[in-house]
């Protein structure tokens, strides 16, 4: 296989937390461009494969490729919408600061021209220009996934990974978002974490399911036995009808 073609190689990947195995054995390969939907249960190890690929966890066994680099070195080329945002909602920012802060990859680093032509570019693409100098904890629980998201590709990336982007907003917000992510995807490989797999099924082209070990579907051959399977347990998949 061409190594150049891939976003991301992962190969006998294993780590536990402690004495708790919370992935064993993963395999992985996600090529340039794919819409890659990662689902599983709670505590399957879905956050954690997101962490040891962001470099943020080392991995107790096996090898990770991000763009044909380390996950600390390879991690420059990843914009990354987190599940829970790691700031306080009161902190006094606004959405072009917050938005610009995607821009700074290392300490001391000047702003430029480039960079605000770039955020004004970013703010664009996710519809968020006209409340850029809202306080973020003015803003609703869509709005503020949008700019995170505007955050995350304030750094220009080859990949985007998102945790859970849709999780407290409104099935209106989730279905637009989703629909900005499938233009995204023309431009960049996505990853993107979820419990609703019968919505995301509409957008991606494979899907990785994760409970400790890790399987991936073309998306076509997701059915019921899948996901009991998945889950260990009956689970009904609903149509979302618009």
């Amino acid at each position: 296989m061409d190594s150049s073609l891939h976003a991301i190689e992962i190969h006998h990947l294993s780590f536990a937390y402690r004495d708790r195995q919370v992935l064993d054995d993963i395999h992985l390969t996600v090529k340039k461009g794919d819409f890659l939907g990662i689902v599983g249960p709670n505590a399957g190890g879905k956050s954690t494969l997101l962490k040891l690929i962001l470099g943020l966890l080392k991995a107790n066994k096996g090898q990770i490729q991000v763009c044909g680099q380390k996950p600390k070195k390879g991690r420059a080329k990843i914009g990354y919408v987190p599940q829970y945002p790691v700031f306080s909602r009161d902190f006094p920012i606004s959405v072009e600061q917050t938005i610009a802060t995607g821009r700074f990859t290392r300490l001391f680093q000047r702003f430029t021209a480039q960079d605000q032509v770039i955020i004004d570019k970013v703010m664009t693409t996710t519809e968020v220009t006209e409340f850029k100098h809202r306080a973020i904890g003015t803003l609703s629980g869509g709005q503020l996934q949008r700019v995170l998201l505007a955050r995350a590709l304030a750094c220009e990336p080859q990949v985007l990974i998102l945790d859970e982007p849709t999780a407290n907003i409104d099935m209106r917000m989730e279905t637009d978002i989703f629909d900005l992510l499938k233009q995204l995807n023309q431009k960049m490989t996505i990853l993107v974490v979820s419990h609703d797999i019968g919505f995301i099924s509409k957008y991606v082209n494979q899907v990785a399911c994760v409970n400790k070990t890790l399987i991936c579907h073309e998306t076509a051959c997701i059915n019921g036995q899948v996901i009991d399977d998945l889950y260990a347990q009956h689970v009904h998949m609903v149509d979302h009808v618009h």
